[in-house]
């Protein structure tokens, strides 16, 4: 064993007094301590805009993480119930399944679905749209019918929202589209909600 390797097993004993010998350097008559510190990252300082859009990405990453999994139930809950209805023949019994498969979905996500917030709700809209290729409000009207359509959509007014949203990855939700696509890339994570 060499001199070095012989230094360097000392250098990792703790002494019964708790200190630790360490390896050590005689520069001009000081000992100086030779410690392996974990290396550091060093970032430039970062400009007060660059810093509030950072803010406001990850805020909306955070908000896109938190509805897209409805989104994409509804997707899958749409593709059930249009399969379900197509092979019911009697039209009353197409809307009482509707109307009882409506009420399973709200009995098990009414609770989580309040929680969102103003702008998650905005961005689950829009990604509803994404997922299905109808608007919210064509999907409610389609299998509610177009008085229940209009008495949502005036709620959503109230709130700020439109049910009418579309969903444009090209333009104003290119950035939305972008964390989507990570999503399903696997690059985030997101909590999955299912039936």
């Amino acid at each position: 064993m060499s001199m070095i390797s012989a230094v360097l097993a000392e250098a990792q004993v703790q002494m019964p007094d708790g200190r630790y010998k360490v390896l050590a350097s005689v520069v001009d008559g000081d000992t100086v301590p030779l410690i392996n510190l974990a290396p550091a990252e060093i970032y430039a300082s970062i400009s007060p805009e660059a810093a509030a859009k950072m803010k406001a990405y990850l805020k909306l990453r955070r908000d896109v993480l938190r509805a897209y999994p409805y989104a994409r139930l509804a997707a899958s809950q749409l593709k059930f119930i249009n399969d379900s209805v197509a092979n019911i023949p009697n039209e009353k019994l197409r809307k009482k399944f509707i109307k009882h498969t409506e009420a399973d979905l709200k009995k098990q996500f009414e609770k989580d679905l309040k929680k969102l917030t103003v702008t998650q709700g905005r961005i689950l809209i829009k990604l509803i749209d994404r997922e299905t290729g109808s608007t919210s409000y064509a999907l409610v009207k389609e299998l509610r019918g177009s008085l229940q359509a209009f008495f949502w959509q005036g709620i959503a007014r109230l709130f700020g929202s439109n049910l009418k949203s579309t969903y444009n990855a090209q333009a104003e939700d290119a950035l939305i589209e972008s964390i989507v696509q990570q999503i399903e890339r696997g690059e985030l994570q997101y909590q999955t909600v299912s039936k």
